[in-house]
């Protein structure tokens, strides 16, 4: 076994691509740290996001630190900068999106056992306060990601990361 190399990658991309349609979205709730938005958009990126909704005070793709740490990949995402939480979910409803939202909350299933519908939006919140009361009501699923160890939360980007594999993985 040995490591790919450009065009082994570039192979391995097209086959992948091949594989799966596009049908997931991201809302961003009030993320406000330029960080993890540059973080999740990357990861968007590479699992093919359709849309993200940035909303309330979520640091925007044009932000200098959110592009720094995209690398480039904004290029390839296509977002909508919303006000106010209202305004997304109804972009979202509009498209045909269910929303899941990403949320230690009471109620919420592990992700492993939460059911994902054909369009998933997932919802994830502000890095100490999590998603808005507007947008936990309006989730149709709300799933939590199962920690084992001493620490409490995971970073929002993290947790993006995790989601978007299940999902993905469920659709493999």
């Amino acid at each position: 076994m040995k490591n790919l190399d450009g065009t082994g990658l570039k192979r391995l991309h097209r086959e992948w691509r091949r594989r799966s349609e596009p049908d997931v979205a991201l809302l961003l709730d009030s993320v406000q740290t330029p960080y993890n938005v540059g973080a999740i958009l990357r990861t968007a990126a590479a699992y093919r996001v359709s849309h993200l909704w940035l909303a309330g005070a979520t640091s925007p793709p044009t932000h200098a630190k959110v592009a720094k740490t995209a690398l480039g990949t904004g290029r390839y995402l296509t977002w909508t900068i919303c006000e106010e939480a209202d305004e997304a979910l109804a972009a979202i409803a509009s498209a045909g999106y269910g929303l899941v939202g990403v949320e230690l909350a009471d109620g919420a299933l592990p992700i492993h056992d939460a059911a994902f519908p054909d369009r998933t939006c997932l919802a994830l919140g502000h890095e100490d306060r999590g998603l808005s009361s507007t947008v936990l009501d309006a989730c149709d699923t709300v799933a939590f990601i199962p920690q084992l160890g001493k620490v409490g939360s995971l970073n929002v980007s993290t947790a993006a990361g995790i989601a978007l594999y299940e999902l993905n993985r469920r659709r493999w």
